[in-house]
């Protein structure tokens, strides 16, 4: 499963802007809920398909929602997402990025009250039942609404959250300034419409700055990159940092999981050395692992498996 974000912002902050940026899509329609797919640049996926002749490679991505305003139903369908992007005015006369995203924090810590709200409603009918688990949910849930009422996120929450929450405020939250203190959206949006040798002469050699955007989202979701390599496809995954062999598995097929056997490992940087799998073996570089084993960013992983 992609990652997915979620981008946040005032009316006419540049929310359609950065999604069509990040996406590609010419379809991002202001005043609309927008999804689409944005690609993690990755230089080393090209480095590892080079090795094995590959005939397409294939980046890892992230599944991008841009949703049209910050009423708490609006902001309740980014209840899913992994991360927020939140985009500040930075261009218009008188903005005041650093307001707008305190403004912004306001807005989802209202969004949070009023699904808090809901959820205790319900499970106070439930709880007439005399189910001790859900009597427990309703004290938790008085908790943590007395904790929103006085201001503060749920990241904040000393206890725990019950596990049928879906809280905004305890998602990583990164701020973008559209405007010449930060990023210009606009001329991004224009440039992701070119060719990708069209936009990179236009930058004279220069990275996007959204490749920094993507940086700071897989920083702040702990994010690890792991390949799969043949001369059919090569890809790029990512994992949490710590996952195992047999997450990795799952984020390519159920299937490849259920019927997992064990898994071939080296480091890209040893398999572009090597010049193929067959020498790396050779050389040793090439490991047996388990289930168990913790996948390391760089990774290649080959999955054997029986269905």
């Amino acid at each position: 499963m992609a990652l997915e974000v979620g981008i946040v912002g005032l009316p006419g902050s540049g929310k359609t802007s950065l999604f069509t940026a990040l996406t590609k899509a010419g379809g991002g329609e202001y005043g609309k809920t927008n999804v689409g797919i944005a690609q993690i640049a990755d230089e080393r996926l090209d480095a590892v398909a080079k090795v094995v002749s590959a005939r397409k490679t294939t980046p890892a991505t992230i599944r991008v929602q841009d949703v049209p305003g910050t009423g708490p139903a609006l902001l309740g369908n980014l209840r899913q997402v992994d991360a927020l992007l939140v985009v500040l005015d930075g261009f218009s006369p008188g903005a005041d990025p650093e307001r707008d995203l305190e403004n912004l924090k306001l807005e989802l810590l209202v969004a949070d009250r009023d699904h808090v709200e809901r959820r205790l409603e319900r499970v106070g009918k439930q709880a007439k039942s005399g189910d001790p688990a859900l009597r427990a949910e309703l004290e938790e849930l008085g908790k943590v609404l007395a904790h929103v009422d006085a201001g503060r996120p749920l990241s904040d929450y000393p206890g725990t959250l019950p596990a049928e929450l879906e809280p905004l405020t305890t998602k990583p939250l990164l701020a973008i300034e559209n405007g010449l203190g930060g990023v210009d959206l606009a001329l991004e949006a224009e440039l992701a419409a070119l060719p990708d040798e069209e936009a990179a002469a236009f930058r004279e050699g220069s990275a996007s700055t959204l490749e920094e955007v993507v940086r700071r989202l897989r920083d702040a979701l702990d994010l690890i990159t792991f390949f799969t390599a043949s001369d059919k496809e090569t890809r790029a995954w990512t994992l949490r940092n710590g996952e195992t062999a047999l997450d990795a598995a799952a984020a390519i097929h159920s299937d490849i999981a259920r019927g997992f056997i064990r898994c071939e490992a080296i480091d890209w940087r040893d398999l572009v050395e090597a010049g193929s799998h067959a020498e790396a073996a050779k050389r040793g570089l090439q490991r047996l692992e388990g289930k168990t084993y913790v996948v390391r960013d760089g990774d290649v992983l080959n999955i054997r498996f029986n269905v």
